[in-house]
């Protein structure tokens, strides 16, 4: 959807729910709302980006997976992969919407150490009890399958080639757009720079241009920017945008056959991107909070640290050429990285839709359903989606995932 299917004034002084951010969740909310036959409201989406070049969602990699260590996050993926999948199907047979596939070259977790390899054996268990098709493999195995990586340090692997790899976010995030457009969601280029509210309810919102709207339930979904979205409202999140740096690069001798995201131990992790050529992700070790518009590339991280790190794993790759660079961000959860959704307990119209760490595209299809669930009925109908909620950030108790990368 080109910029310019961006008004620049709302069509309406009141809506009954706004939605402050416009990339993957904003949308994937509007368009599940859409989706809500108890509901025929009027719905906004204001996004200070209409271009995205300046949100997670533009400088995303764009994979899947099911390897988490929580069942809940396990269906939530899995829900995403069905999504992607049956997309058509989804958005009501129409002939204009593409079939998607997954690109199935799975993730590979590697752990060096018994820890790691107890780990990966404990989330295994619970992928398995889910219904994926993860697979623990000795180095042995590793390298019968995969006899391109250097394994003398790895203790353990894990796999899982099913619903795991890259997918067309593009495609899903455009049909969401322009089909919420079509159902009468109106997009508004302009910026949130006030929340009003009173008596434990949001009841407006102000632009920079001084126009004030009224909403009924206020959604904030404005990815590495939810803290100071919030702090409008006066509440503190603790989500912060931390830089995440990707290079895509050729090889003197490519692998023969696909290279699977393997999540090295030492942080850095690596994949195919196109046929003949490969993508890698990194970020620097003191990992600092960043200003939302920093996106400049430090160039020694792929000299000091990601270079090394994958021709030490995978041999073939000490003579590669990099051909695209970029930075984006991730809306880290400082507290346990997890996402932060539902209501606020005191201010019980403003709705969290942040801090994914990384999992937001993939986890996209399940959250803006379970948002849209809530905004409707103010309960879930598909999946349990609470212990996601603002509450344990109040109450400072974690929803331990381990499964980070």
């Amino acid at each position: 959807m080109p910029p310019n299917s961006y008004v620049s004034t709302p069509a309406y002084d009141s809506y009954d729910v706004v939605i402050i951010g416009g990339a993957m969740m904003g949308a994937a909310t509007a368009w599940f709302l859409t989706e809500q036959a108890d509901f025929d409201g009027r719905i906004l989406v204001i996004d200070r980006d209409p271009t995205y070049e300046k949100c997670s969602t533009g400088h995303t990699n764009s994979c899947i997976r099911q390897q988490f260590s929580s069942a809940l996050n396990v269906r939530i993926s899995q829900f995403g992969a069905d999504f992607i999948q049956n997309l058509r199907q989804y958005m009501g047979g129409d002939a204009r919407v593409p079939h998607l596939k997954i690109q199935n070259y799975g993730y590979m977790y590697l752990a060096d150490t018994d820890a790691g390899a107890d780990a990966l054996r404990a989330s295994h268990k619970v992928q398995i009890a889910e219904g994926a098709e993860t697979r623990l493999l000795t180095p042995d195995q590793i390298a019968a399958e995969y006899p391109f990586y250097a394994l003398d340090d790895i203790k353990l692997g894990s796999i899982n080639t099913k619903d795991e790899g890259y997918w067309d976010y593009m495609a899903v995030f455009d049909w969401w757009r322009r089909s919420a457009r079509e159902r009468g969601v109106e997009f508004l280029a302009g910026e949130v720079v006030a929340i009003n509210h009173a008596g434990g309810k949001v009841d407006s919102v102000t632009l920079g241009s001084g126009t004030r709207i009224a909403c009924g339930q206020l959604v904030n979904a404005s990815g590495p920017r939810a803290a100071r979205t919030a702090a409008m409202a006066g509440i503190q999140l603790p989500v912060e945008p931390r830089k995440r740096y990707t290079w895509t690069f050729s090889a003197a001798q490519p692998l023969d056959r696909e290279l699977p995201l393997t999540v090295d131990p030492s942080g850095v992790h690596v994949r195919q991107d196109s046929k003949d050529t490969y993508m890698a992700g990194a970020h620097s070790h003191i990992d600092p909070a960043v200003d939302p518009d920093d996106f400049e590339m430090d160039h020694s991280i792929w000299q000091d640290h990601v270079w090394p790190a994958i021709a030490t794993r995978i041999p073939q790759f000490e003579a590669i050429k990099v051909l695209r660079e970029w930075a984006g961000h991730y809306a880290m959860n400082t507290l346990d990285h997890n996402a932060i959704t539902g209501p606020h307990p005191e201010l019980t119209n403003f709705l969290f839709l942040n801090g994914f760490s990384g999992h937001g595209l993939q986890q996209a299809p399940a959250m803006g359903r379970g948002t849209a669930e809530w905004l409707v009925h103010g309960s879930y109908r598909t999946l349990d989606l609470t212990p996601f909620h603002f509450d344990r950030i109040a109450a400072g108790e974690p929803y331990i995932e381990t499964a980070i990368i």
